[in-house]
């Protein structure tokens, strides 16, 4: 989707699953976290996987970033990160796979909105086997406090799995979020009454816009200082 404008180098294939439930944006947070490796100049694709289409169902949601073309697009078996949305994808199995985390490689990433942890002995067992960090943040909180509203939960999520894993920077993920949301002002061409009108509506949107880049910020910030102290060298790009 994107045309790679420096040479690989380094660069590797990152698979992300994001397991959520109707309503929070899980497929929005895959398209903008594309979005904004496109903006770096990285291939990605992302895609959705849910069944019924209703508030607190399943909803899964892919993205595939790397340094060359991407074909596939099916359902991510084997990720490298997995981002949880909500703790009932954990607590009450509100998933496609069982248990969650199943198919997450070695060395990989876990990513849950908590500040609890959720995750039984055993699965701390089975996923320090296979060195696997799980780095839980309280995605819901620093969305009411910073963005506003519950609905930037998904914001904070993204700036948390961009801080950890460094798959995109913050400029790529602004220039995303204006893509996908902003539009810019134009003047109605009438009375000014409706000149003004048009304005508020801007000026309240770039509001909104703004609160969402807050709340992806922290969440980055907060994200790249738990790297610092993590038990397990995280996965990177």
């Amino acid at each position: 989707m994107a045309v790679v404008t420096h040479p690989a180098g380094t660069m590797k294939r990152m698979n992300i699953r994001i397991s959520g439930l109707g309503g929070q944006g899980a497929v929005t947070a895959a398209h903008i976290l594309a979005m904004a490796a496109n903006a770096m100049g990285k291939f990605s694709i992302s895609n959705p996987f849910f069944g019924a289409e209703k508030r607190m169902a399943p909803a899964e949601s892919y993205v595939r970033v790397g340094p060359d073309k991407i074909y596939d697009r099916g359902e991510l078996v084997f990720p490298e990160v997995i981002m949880v949305f909500h703790p009932q994808v954990i607590t009450m199995q509100k998933s496609y796979t069982a248990p969650f985390y199943s198919g997450v490689k070695k060395g990989g990433m876990i990513i849950i909105n908590t500040d609890v942890d959720l995750l039984s002995p055993e699965d701390h067992e089975r996923l320090d086997e296979d060195e696997v960090s799980v780095y839980n943040i309280d995605a819901t909180t620093l969305a009411l406090e910073i963005g506003g509203t519950e609905l930037s939960t998904n914001m904070a999520m993204i700036g948390a799995c961009a801080g950890v894993t460094k798959v995109v920077d913050m400029p790529a993920l602004d220039k995303a979020l204006k893509e996908r949301f902003g539009k810019k002002y134009v003047a109605s061409g009438g009375t000014a009454t409706l000149d003004e009108a048009i304005k508020k509506k801007y000026a309240k949107k770039e509001q909104l816009l703004q609160k969402n880049f807050d709340t992806m910020e922290k969440a980055y910030e907060m994200s790249s200082k738990w790297v610092e102290s993590s038990k397990y060298a995280p996965v990177t790009f």
